[in-house]
């Protein structure tokens, strides 16, 4: 009886871990080669996504953009990119997304992982402000070693997951409260939903930057 009950609890966890999986944007993409300035847009209804690129091409300034995505698992295990390049993600409640990415970096002008909370404002948006993603950046030590400290010089990386909310005026944002509740019916009809959200930002993700064993 305790082998069976053992048992339906490892089937049980199994099948959840693999519904969850199944839930997930999943894409294997053999090359994807982006010129100057274009950029790939993952936005299906899954909430998390699960990319493997074997070859990424990136030409200065294009970028890799998530939206509605919580959960953000990308593998490339070749990459060659140029300046200004840019990866972001932002999932649901103005919340960025979280990134799991695991890169073979063979060319590196500069790249940017953009995982920062958005802002509430207060009287177009509905959600408070957001919190900064959590983002694991690991990188192949058979390619570049990026580097964090000159913007100025190649091999460059640079990950934001500050919070939303920091760059709020108070005095702009009460100001256009008042102006649209002044503009409205009676009561708090003129903001969305009725609702004045705080304008306490969120909370500042985490980064961690290591290599790995490939």
């Amino acid at each position: 009886m305790k082998i069976t009950h053992i048992l339906s609890i490892v089937f049980l966890f199994l099948g959840s871990s693999f519904l969850s999986i199944a839930h997930a944007q999943q894409e294997h993409i053999a090359r994807l080669e982006l010129g100057k300035k274009k950029k790939k847009t993952f936005n299906s209804r899954d909430s998390s996504a699960v990319i493997y690129i074997d070859t990424l091409i990136m030409k200065d300034k294009s970028s890799l953009q998530f939206y509605g995505k919580k959960d953000i698992k990308l593998v490339v295990k070749h990459a060659e990119i140029g300046k200004g390049a840019f990866i972001s993600g932002i999932g649901g409640q103005n919340n960025a997304s979280e990134f799991d990415i695991d890169i073979n970096l063979n060319k590196l002008g500069s790249l940017y992982v953009i995982a920062r909370g958005q802002d509430a404002m207060n009287g177009t948006k509905t959600d408070p402000n957001g919190d900064g993603g959590n983002v694991s950046f690991k990188y192949d030590p058979n390619g570049i070693t990026p580097q964090t400290a000159d913007k100025k010089q190649a091999n460059y990386v640079y990950i934001d997951v500050s919070a939303g909310g920091r760059a709020i005026n108070p005095i702009s944002d009460l100001n256009q409260i008042y102006s649209r509740i002044a503009m409205s019916a009676p009561g708090l009809r003129g903001m969305p939903q009725g609702q004045v959200y705080s304008g306490s930002p969120g909370k500042e993700g985490k980064v961690t930057i290591s290599s790995f064993s490939p």
